[in-house]
């Protein structure tokens, strides 16, 4: 059983939904988002998306493309973001970590050398947001071969003669996109949600983690009556902006601020189901 399975089988046990957090590698330095990562699983994320940073990314709004152009400028390469993960597994070997970004980077490093150096790391899976399940044979083949899952999406527009094809050869969990747009400016109806969780449900025995338009305790819970797991991105990458000083430069409550931010979310997906049930 893989680490990703095994955490969802633990949290169904718990009888509970999951925690997913987002951040970006290298963002606003590496030092400072590499004590982040590690901070993540004690402060609650039950699962870990770590962002691959990009130059254009295409899906994401301006939260997490600042991120990125952070991590960028501040010497982030895919390289180094397999380090990081290699540091933070050296000392966690039980969340499961998920690399989410675009196919150029994978593609100009070496997609089955990615692959391998990606499980050499400990990473368990891989979301690639520009690369549809029509054509991501090549990704997908030599991640299979390494032991690295790669985890598809489904939208609102995923209709019921479609999403056969997403789920074929689908791994990990199913990531939906509760919104038509980029990541961090909308909020999907909770009531759209559960109906979508519902339908999905209805065609895979795979996990449903739902992201975007998730920013605060409230939404993560309501989500998480729901689904397996609520995911949140921009709401922590915008927590790490607000701790920069004048110059850019990370303040002294920066990684105490995210973190905090973080327990906060986790209480709420935590208690959410308790909550229904009263």
């Amino acid at each position: 059983m893989s680490r990703i399975a095994r955490r969802f089988a633990k949290l169904s046990a718990e009888g509970r939904a999951g925690l997913v957090t987002f951040i970006t590698a290298g963002d606003p330095d590496l030092s400072v988002s590499a004590e982040i990562l590690a901070g993540l699983p004690k402060a609650g994320a039950d699962l870990i998306e770590l962002g691959m940073p990009f130059s254009d990314p295409m899906a994401d709004g301006p939260s997490i493309e600042a991120a990125g152009h952070r991590a960028l400028k501040a010497g982030t390469t895919l390289r180094r973001v397999l380090a990081m993960a290699a540091g933070f597994r050296k000392g966690d070997t039980e969340t499961p970590l998920i690399l989410m970004g675009y196919f150029n980077p994978i593609y100009s490093y070496g997609v089955e050398r990615f692959a391998v150096d990606a499980v050499s790391a400990g990473v368990d899976g891989v979301i690639v947001v520009d690369l549809p399940p029509e054509v991501d044979a090549e990704l997908r083949v030599p991640a299979v071969v390494a032991g690295l899952e790669v985890i598809r999406l489904a939208t609102p527009t995923t209709d019921s003669v479609r999403l056969p094809r997403v789920l074929d050869g689908a791994g990990g969990f199913l990531y939906y996109v509760a919104i038509a747009g980029v990541t961090g400016t909308k909020r999907a109806a909770i009531g759209d949600i559960a109906a979508a969780v519902a339908r999905l449900k209805a065609s895979t025995a795979l996990p449903i983690a739902v992201g975007f338009g998730i920013r605060d305790p409230e939404s993560a819970a309501a989500v998480a009556r729901y689904a397996d797991a609520s995911v949140v991105g921009s709401a922590i990458v915008d927590r790490i902006a607000h701790g920069l000083d004048e110059t850019g430069k990370p303040g002294p409550a920066l990684i105490g601020d995210v973190l905090s931010f973080v327990a906060s979310l986790a209480a709420g997906v935590r208690g959410a189901r308790v909550q229904a049930a009263q």
